[in-house]
Order: C-alpha cells, then sequence, then structure tokens
C-alpha cells in the first residue's frame, strides 16, 4: 500500500539526489571550468549529459544495493529512512553552503546507519547490532582507499603523458589536452552519475520495500533508477559554484594535461569500485587524483592547509550526518508514540 509517508520520502529522496548532483557538480567539472576549457554552463550542461547516459550502462545496481544493505533489514523503517534523508540533506546543504567538498555519498550511508542505530536502541538492542558490518567496514575503508587510488593513478598517468609528450611543442600540446578533457570530464561525469545515483536508488528500494509495495529481493522497479539519474543530472545543471573554486583552483593548480590525468584516474577510480559493487565517493577519488597531479611537479605545489581541512570534513561527515539521524529519529519516534 502506498502511503503518504511513502511518498514524502521517496520525494526527500529524489530532492537528495538533485542536491547531490549540484553539490558534486564540481567533481567533473571544476578542471574545465578552472582552465577554461569550457564555460561553467558549457561545462554544467557536458556533465549532466553523461550523469544520464550512465543510466543506459550501468544496469546491474550493485552499488544500490550495498548500500541498500548497509542497515539490518528489521530495523529500518520509514521513520529510519526518512530521518536518514533528512540529516543527508542537512548535511550536504550546509557543506555546500561553506564551499566544502564532503561526500554526498557518506552523507547518505551515514544518515541511513544513524537512524538505524537509533531504531536499534529504542528497541532495546545494541546500536550496532543495526549495522551490516561487513559492508560499513569497506564502505569506511574506502574513504582513506579511493583518493590513495585515485592519487596513484593519477600520478601514473601524469608522468607517462609527460615522457610520451616531451618533444611536443607546449601550444600544440596544450590545444590537444584541452581538447582531450572534454573526453576525460565526460568520463568522470559518467562514472559519477553511474556511482552516485545508484546509492539513493537503493535508498528508494529499501522505502518500498519496507512499506511493503514489493516483496524483499523483487526486482528494482524501472521507474526508481530513471527518476534517480533525472534528478541527478538536472542537479549538476544548476551546478555547485561554491566547491567549483576549491576543487579547481585551491588544492593545486591544473593545467589541461593535469586535468586530463586527474579526470581519467578518477573514472578508472569510481569505474572499478563500481564493479566490485562498493559505494565510493567521487568527491574524495577525484580530490586524491588531483593532489596526485600536484604531486607530479612537487609537494609544495598541492595547498596542504586546505587538503588537511578537506580530509577533516571527511572523517567527520558519516559520524555527524548518524548522530544527526538520531537525533531526527528520536524526535519522530517521539511525535509518533
Amino acid at each position: 500500500m502506498v502511503t503518504s509517508l511513502l511518498v514524502i520520502v521517496v520525494i526527500l529522496a529524489i530532492g537528495f539526489d538533485y542536491i547531490n548532483g549540484f553539490h558534486d557538480a564540481a567533481n567533473s567539472i571544476a578542471t574545465i571550468v578552472s582552465t577554461k576549457v569550457l564555460s561553467p554552463f558549457q561545462a554544467v550542461l557536458w556533465a549532466a549529459i553523461f550523469n544520464f547516459a550512465a543510466y543506459f550502462y550501468f544496469t546491474d545496481h550493485k552499488v544500490a544495493n550495498t548500500v541498500a544493505k548497509t542497515v539490518v533489514e528489521q530495523y529500518i523503517t520509514l521513520h529510519v529512512i526518512l530521518a536518514g534523508l533528512v540529516a543527508a540533506i542537512t548535511w550536504n546543504l550546509f557543506t555546500w553552503y561553506y564551499g566544502i567538498p564532503s561526500s554526498s555519498s557518506h552523507t547518505l550511508i551515514g544518515g541511513f546507519g544513524g537512524a538505524g542505530m537509533a531504531n536499534a536502541m529504542l528497541s532495546g538492542a545494541t546500536a550496532l547490532s543495526a549495522i551490516n558490518a561487513k559492508y560499513v567496514i569497506t564502505i569506511i575503508s574506502f574513504i582513506v582507499l579511493a583518493p590513495v587510488i585515485g592519487m596513484i593513478i593519477s600520478v601514473i598517468i601524469t608522468l607517462i603523458i609527460i615522457n610520451i609528450c616531451r618533444k611536443a611543442r607546449p601550444a600544440t600540446a596544450e590545444k590537444w589536452f584541452k581538447r582531450l578533457q572534454l573526453v576525460s570530464s565526460a568520463a568522470l561525469s559518467f562514472a559519477h552519475g553511474g556511482n552516485d545515483a545508484q546509492k539513493v536508488m537503493g535508498i528508494i528500494y529499501v522505502a518500498i520495500v519496507a512499506s511493503k509495495v514489493i516483496a524483499p529481493g523483487a526486482p528494482m522497479p524501472e521507474w526508481i533508477p530513471l527518476v534517480c539519474y533525472s534528478a541527478i543530472s538536472i542537479g549538476t545543471m544548476t551546478g555547485g559554484w561554491r566547491i567549483v573554486k576549491t576543487m579547481g583552483s585551491r588544492i593545486t593548480k591544473v593545467t589541461p594535461l593535469e586535468g586530463v590525468a586527474a579526470e581519467t584516474a578518477g573514472a578508472f577510480t569510481l569505474g572499478l569500485t563500481e564493479h566490485f559493487a562498493i559505494p565510493v565517493s567521487t568527491t574524495h577519488t577525484i580530490t586524491g587524483s588531483i593532489i596526485g597531479v600536484g604531486l607530479t611537479k612537487r609537494v609544495s605545489a598541492v595547498r596542504w592547509g586546505v587538503t588537511i581541512n578537506l580530509i577533516w570534513a571527511w572523517i567527520l561527515t558519516i559520524p555527524v550526518s548518524a548522530v544527526l539521524a538520531a537525533l531526527v529519529y528520536l524526535v519522530i519516534h517521539l511525535f509518533n508514540k
């Protein structure tokens, strides 16, 4: 039975997906904007097209399945999902306002898990009994691993490109790399859409299962991926200019060559993790990749003060979202006694 609460939850989930789009637009457009390959409007339109194109390729929904399993099924209710979404949206808007490239993915997972833990405690169980440790430990480990993998790959790609093009005329090389940035940013946007849209798909799926609209284990209704990919694409088109500035210039100055290397490394990392059904942060991945291209010049080329602030935001995202979601769930629980 479709209830009004389920409708509210689905609308909030789609709203989160939209916010994810403009919050994370910087991930795939920051370098092509900072290198003046495309104007900001052209860049977000380019990214949005490839965000949606991922709908036609990522049809196995493996990442969505992982997100859906982060909380033990018996502790998943519509109120839990509602609290998690409210917390995730709040933290996303807060970090967007202050130009902090935090992870929308980890915000959502932290909120979902925090509300589930609150439900477990109110049921007389321990908080951690609500969490599927296998999935959550993997997700948390990739807070560190995803940017490191992106950084290593970007260093390798940058060094390969520099060696191949060492005899090329600088003006000619820059012209070609600006063209190649269109390809690398498209690949990153494609991978971003495939990875990030699936997280909300997993949340909507567990919501309709919790409402008994479909049985557990039933195939995902086709409207869910269509709506989620559309929402994240439209969100990307609205841009996230505050974060673009941080990603495009404050971490390190990026040239077209380095933009190609960073975006290619980010796309490769996201594609690899999606293959293994691991929900990772696009933000963390591309940040690590940008740091990698900076390191190929010299260690001081990376603005470590800015980078350390970003790392603190990464560390805090899951616990802050979890605590906020738990508090929201407690309020909802009090009003529904």
